[in-house]
């Protein structure tokens, strides 16, 4: 069984973020929001292999599913409010 705040930890060691929120109960399947500059001028694919990587070994395996939403930090503002946050 995985923890969230671990999945939380891995990603904001291993990039500059902004804002991190990962929610899940199960201990296997996650949902998360990773805000990052790292983010500016990729496409959504590259934003989430750059939050796996920094995940390595567990993704797939500890961690079964990861579901992300990814932002840079200007859309973050945009979008923030109307997420809740």
């Amino acid at each position: 069984m995985f923890e969230a705040a671990e999945i939380k930890r891995l990603i904001e060691q291993g990039m500059a973020c902004e804002f991190v929120e990962i929610q899940g109960d199960d201990g296997v399947h996650f949902t998360g929001i990773v805000v990052s500059a790292e983010f500016d001028g990729k496409p959504k694919v590259r934003q989430h292999q750059a939050v796996y990587a920094t995940l390595g070994k567990f993704m797939g395996n500890e961690i079964h599913a990861l579901q992300l939403q990814t932002y840079t930090p200007a859309k973050w503002a945009e979008v923030r409010s109307d997420l809740g946050f």
